[in-house]
């Protein structure tokens, strides 16, 4: 078992390379936006990663369960 400091510095980078990627797909989107004039018919997929970001950014989690938060959340919109 990894001590606190020592996950952080294991997992870091692979962590903020996923968010960064996830941020580009946004942008990504909001280009195709700009670009075509309209929003796609159905927002849900980017909203679900929005809402999923926002479980993320819960500052407490008791028993920190995100990941459970986050496939519950994923298999109510896939």
């Amino acid at each position: 078992m990894l001590s606190p400091q020592k996950t952080l510095n294991t997992y870091y980078l692979e962590a903020r390379r996923d968010l960064l990627e996830v941020a580009a797909m946004l942008d990504r989107y909001d280009e195709a936006v700009k670009r075509d004039g309209q929003k796609a018919g159905d927002e849900s997929r980017k909203d679900s990663l929005l809402q999923a970001m926002e479980i993320l950014s819960k500052p407490d989690h008791a028993d920190a369960n995100r990941t459970e938060q986050l496939l519950v959340h994923f298999a109510k919109i896939d």
